[in-house]
C-alpha cells in the first residue's frame, strides 16, 4: 500500500506512527501512575521494548553485530540525558493534565536554537530570538507561577525540554554513523540499568512516608508485583515504544529533517485526545494560549531554519522514548 510513496513521504509517516505510539505512552503511564513508581513502570516498559528491538529490528538492519559501536561512552551520555528527560517528564504528568506537559516539552526545538549560540557558535537571527521568546512566554502561561493552580509537577515536563535539549547539542553528530536500531537499543539498555539501580537503592518506599503530592509519590512509591490486569499494558507499552523508538529513528532518515520536525507537533492534539478520552482533563482557555504561542513559535522557528539554511533545531528528532 505504501508502494507509490515517495521515501521523504513516507519518512513523514513514519514520524507521525512514532509520535502516534509516543503519546499513547505517555496516556498509559499517566494511567498506571496512581498505583505504581515511575522507576518500576519506566522499567518495565524498557525491559519488553528492549525484547522486540532484538528480536524484530537489529537483525532486520544486519544483525547483533550493529550493537557494538565505537562510541560507547556517547551512547551513555545519550542515555542518561533521554532517562532524566524521560523521567522529568512523566514526574510531570502523574499529576498534570497530559495536553500541558507535552506542550511544556515542545519548548526544546527552542531551547535548542537558544543553546546553538553559546555551545555551537551558531547565529541566531532576531526573528528566531522572538520565536525562543514568544515560546517561553507560552510555557510560563501554561505552568502559571504564582497562581493558585500552579504545581511543582509543571517544572517537570520544562527540565525534560531542557536535558533533552542540552542532549541534542552534545550529540547532534551521532545519527550519521549509528543505525536506528543501535541507537535504540542503547537507549533502552540504559533505561534497564538506572531504573534497575533506583529500584534497588529506594524502591522499598521508605521516601515516600508522609508524601500527598501525587508526582513525589509517583517517584518515590514502593515496588509491587503488578496486577494481572495491569500486566497487558506494561507489555503493550514496551511494544509501542520498541516501534516508536524505530520509526522515529526510521523517519528522519528517509526525509529532510526540516520536512519531518514540523509533524512532531501531531502529538499536541493527540495529547488534548488522550486527556479528554481517557482523564477528563479539557484544557482552559489559559492553557490554549500558552500552547498556541509554544506550537507558533516552534513552527516559525523551523521554517525560519528552514529559510536560512540552517538546522539547529530542525534537524534533531523528540526521542521521548528512543
Amino acid at each position: 500500500m505504501f508502494r507509490g510513496l515517495s521515501q521523504g513521504a513516507f519518512g513523514i509517516l513514519c514520524v507521525i506512527g512514532a509520535v502516534f505510539t509516543f503519546t499513547a505512552v505517555d496516556m498509559m503511564i499517566k494511567g498506571l501512575s496512581g498505583d505504581y513508581p515511575l522507576h518500576q513502570v519506566v522499567l518495565a516498559r524498557a525491559g519488553f521494548a528492549l525484547l522486540i528491538i532484538l528480536a524484530v529490528f537489529v537483525p532486520l538492519e544486519g544483525g547483533y553485530r550493529n550493537i557494538r559501536t565505537s562510541r560507547p561512552w556517547l551512547h551513555l551520555f545519550r542515555g542518561l540525558s533521554v532517562v532524566v528527560a524521560n523521567s522529568a517528564f512523566f514526574f510531570g504528568i502523574a499529576s498534570m493534565p497530559l495536553a500541558d506537559a507535552t506542550a511544556i516539552f515542545f519548548f526544546a526545538p527552542l531551547a535548542i536554537t537558544a543553546l546553538s549560540v553559546p555551545f555551537l557558535g551558531e547565529k541566531v537571527g532576531p526573528r528566531r530570538w522572538t520565536a525562543v521568546l514568544l515560546g517561553l512566554i507560552g510555557v510560563i502561561i501554561v505552568i502559571r507561577p504564582g497562581a493558585e493552580s500552579f504545581q511543582i509537577a509543571a517544572l517537570g515536563p520544562l527540565i525534560a525540554a531542557l536535558a533533552y535539549a542540552s542532549l541534542q547539542i552534545a550529540t547532534r553528530k551521532i545519527g550519521v554513523s549509528e543505525k536506528a536500531s543501535t541507537m535504540a537499543f542503547y537507549i533502552q539498555f540504559t533505561f534497564l540499568i538506572v531504573c534497575s539501580a533506583v529500584g534497588l537503592t529506594i524502591g522499598d518506599g521508605r521516601f515516600a512516608e508522609g508524601v500527598d503530592n501525587a508526582s513525589v509519590e509517583f517517584l518515590l512509591r514502593a515496588w509491587i508485583w503488578p496486577d494481572a490486569g495491569d500486566w497487558p499494558v506494561l507489555i503493550g507499552m514496551g511494544i509501542l515504544s520498541a516501534f516508536g523508538a524505530y520509526l522515529i529513528s526510521q523517519g528522519y532518515r528517509l526525509c529532510e529533517a526540516t520536512a519531518a520536525a514540523p509533524f512532531e507537533y501531531v502529538a499536541l492534539p493527540l495529547a488534548v485526545f488522550w486527556g479528554i478520552v481517557m482523564f477528563g482533563e479539557w484544557p482552559d482557555w489559559v492553557a490554549l494560549a500558552g500552547i498556541t504561542l509554544i506550537v507558533g513559535s516552534g513552527l516559525y522557528a523551523f521554517w525560519r531554519e528552514n529559510v536560512r539554511g540552517t538546522d539547529v533545531a530542525a534537524k534533531h528528532p523528540l526521542p521521548r522514548n528512543r
